[in-house]
C-alpha cells in the first residue's frame, strides 16, 4: 500500500504541488488540499493503488520548498 501525507499546517501555499499534479493537489485558499484525501488530525491521507500516482505524487514531493508531503511504500517512509 502507497499513502500521501500531507502536513497541512506546514504548507505555505508555493502552489508547486497543484501546478506540477494537478489531478491530486489544488489550491484551497491559501494552501494546497490532497484531492480525495482524508483528514487525520491537521494532516491530509491518500491511498494510491497505482505505481503511476506514487511516482506523481513523488514529484510534488520534491518540489515542495517546505517538505510537508511524505510518502510512504509499504509501510515505510520514502520521502
Amino acid at each position: 500500500m502507497h499513502l500521501v501525507d500531507h502536513d497541512h499546517p506546514t504548507c505555505i501555499g508555493c502552489g508547486a504541488c497543484a501546478a506540477l499534479v494537478p489531478e491530486f493537489w489544488v489550491m484551497e485558499g491559501e494552501k494546497a488540499h490532497l484531492l480525495g484525501s482524508a483528514k487525520v488530525g491537521k494532516r491530509e491521507h491518500l491511498p494510491l493503488e497505482k505505481e503511476e500516482h506514487f511516482s506523481r505524487n513523488m514529484e510534488a514531493a520534491e518540489a515542495c520548498p517546505v517538505n510537508c508531503i511524505h510518502l510512504h511504500k509499504s509501510g515505510q517512509k520514502v520521502i
